[in-house]
């Protein structure tokens, strides 16, 4: 039986795939040896080399995505070039297009599936090393002298019936969060979305959602992120599953919702949330109805934005909002604009993020015809679009910063948010000012961005100096400091 090891590759120690855990989930057999080898980008890719070496495995697998693709193929260049005799195995979002220019090459990888691997990779451990039956094998890809054979997209039809993840010794259990598939699929057919045209939803029972957040819950873990593109697409389904959550106070809920779904029940099951319980994302994405159905978005936006504003305005729950700079017909000013209605509405975070364009997506597929001009090389991000200049864009990357960094962190939200809201040109000016002394490419302190913005509030808006020095005192930061800079 063969020696399997799972290259477990993240960004950080907080983040941990299921991809593992849900393979070896399904496994048909105790035979097969399984090791999983964990490092994040930022590990030294000779030590991560020697470490797997070490194992000798005879197959070694991992899956690839935006930000590990390169670390990852770093490593399994090095692997192979020790033990040429092993089979690389790769999946994961990042080989969902077409595969045949990454297997040429990469020619150090074998093989690798588009989709969902959970059960046909137990399929085609049964044949690994005969290469002449993998003809069989939904959803895998590989090339054998010249010739590229492509068997499609691997779909687990009966995902309700997987084993879940938790039942396996590789279910992740030390990190600071758990995350908890309840569907796959979505009901919207977002362009610039892998899950666009995953149709039907295909969803696990009450149930079992039920005893999975007991079981979560019975680990002493704190947070549970729901893994569910369309948790409000069925709202008798998602008012249930909030019934289920309400009885868990102690815990920490991460869901997408989408603002224009909303129906009275909901609005009345989320104000009775405990504070804090719930951090519920909305992907806006623009607030541009233009841009929204050049990317074939579906919904009312109207209705959209009243969901928004209710969200918004709950005061039990954070409100996370999502807008995507790149997108057809979306300019810088439109960007700036949104971001102020936001502020207006009084979003607890806002996420803006620059559009990368994802193998196996339509918008990816079209990009020529839609004028965008995007990155050869992962994160795959627009460069420049029709709509805005390869400038703007890196404007856009910035004013991305400098939400995180001011709007998003806790001790400036409120005075932040509402110098945005008091004054129009506020978060332009401020970002041109913290350009110059390029601070937002720098790490930096809460007291230190607040020096840094008590600067920019006395020279251009020196009328709310009183008010940040409240802030600031008010926050337990240091009344010398402040004093020493008046």
């Amino acid at each position: 039986m063969p020696r399997i090891l799972w290259l477990d590759i993240n960004c950080s120690y907080v983040h941990s795939s299921l991809a593992l855990p849900y393979i070896h989930a399904q496994r048909r057999s105790e035979d097969n040896e399984w090791h999983k080898l964990s490092a994040t980008i930022s590990a030294n890719t000779g030590d991560t080399m020697a470490k797997a070496v070490a194992l000798r495995p005879d197959i070694v697998a991992a899956t690839a995505w935006l930000f590990t693709q390169e670390y990852l193929t770093g490593v399994i260049k090095r692997i192979k070039t020790v033990l040429p005799e092993c089979t690389v195995i790769l999946g994961g979002p990042e080989f969902l297009g077409n595969n045949e220019s990454y297997l040429t090459v990469n020619s150090e990888v074998n093989c690798v599936f588009r989709g969902e691997g959970d059960t046909v990779f137990h399929d085609w451990l049964e044949v690994y090393d005969k290469p002449e039956k993998w003809s069989g094998i939904t959803g895998l890809c590989w090339k054998t002298g010249d010739k590229y054979h492509d068997n499609g997209t691997a779909k687990a039809d009966d995902f309700a019936a997987l084993n879940p993840p938790e039942t396996s010794e590789f279910f992740e259990w030390s990190k600071p969060f758990v995350q908890l598939e309840t569907s796959r699929g979505c009901f919207n057919s977002c362009t610039f979305c892998v899950s666009g045209h995953d149709k039907p939803v295909r969803s696990i029972s009450l149930n079992k959602i039920y005893e999975r957040v007991e079981n979560i819950h019975s680990k002493g873990i704190k947070e549970i992120r729901f893994l569910d593109r369309t948790f409000n697409g069925n709202s008798k389904r998602a008012l249930e599953i909030l019934s289920i959550l309400e009885n868990y106070p102690d815990m920490r809920f991460h869901m997408e919702i989408h603002p224009g779904l909303l129906t009275e029940e909901i609005k009345q099951k989320l104000r009775n949330f405990r504070h804090g319980m719930l951090h519920l994302e909305t992907g806006i994405q623009s607030l541009n109805d233009t841009v929204l159905n050049a990317c074939q978005r579906t919904g009312d936006t109207e209705k959209a934005l009243d969901g928004l504003k209710f969200l918004c305005g709950l005061k039990n729950v954070i409100a996370h909002v999502d807008l995507i700079a790149g997108l057809p017909f979306y300019t810088l000013a439109d960007l700036e604009k949104d971001i102020i209605t936001l502020a207006q509405y009084g979003a607890e975070e806002i996420q803006l993020e620059l559009l990368k364009l994802l193998p196996g997506t339509k918008m990816r597929d079209a990009s020529s015809e839609s004028g965008i001009v995007f990155s050869p090389i992962p994160p795959y991000e627009v460069l420049c679009t029709d709509s805005i200049t390869v400038n703007e864009l890196q404007t856009a990357r910035l004013l991305s910063k400098l939400i995180d960094k001011y709007y998003n962190t806790r001790a400036w939200h409120s005075f932040f948010k509402n110098m945005i809201i008091l004054h129009d040109n506020f978060i332009r000016e401020f970002l041109q000012f913290l350009s110059r002394g390029e601070h937002l490419e720098q790490p930096l302190s809460i007291e230190t961005r607040g020096l840094i913005l008590f600067e920019f509030i006395r020279n251009r808006h020196p009328e709310h100096s009183d008010e940040f020095i409240s802030v600031w005192t008010g926050y337990g930061l240091s009344a010398r400091k402040i004093k020493n800079n008046l």
